[in-house]
């Protein structure tokens, strides 16, 4: 019963939350840099799931972890080589 008690209120306030107008100016601006910082951080991601993919197929366990390692490294080296060639 008090489950279903705390249930219902966490569902009933995560309803007011999603519908409330957000308390923000309307006129809201995304500068350069964030969206920069944005790219980099799908870019990383990307690259490190990739690797512990890559690394859970090859090795387990352990290979995913150093797969992510060495795909996020490998996902930021990608980054900064189009940064500084201006593709970004």
């Amino acid at each position: 019963m008090r489950k279903s008690i705390l249930f219902l209120l966490l569902a009933v306030f995560m309803l007011f939350c999603a519908v409330a107008p957000p308390v923000v100016n309307a006129a809201t601006y995304h500068s350069y840099r964030t969206r920069a910082r944005h790219k980099t951080f799908k870019r990383v991601g990307i690259g490190a799931a990739g690797g512990a993919a890559i690394g859970a197929i090859a090795g387990g366990g352990k290979g995913a972890g150093i797969g992510a390692l060495a795909g996020g490294g490998a996902g930021y080296v990608y980054d900064r080589y189009k940064k500084h060639h201006r593709r970004y």
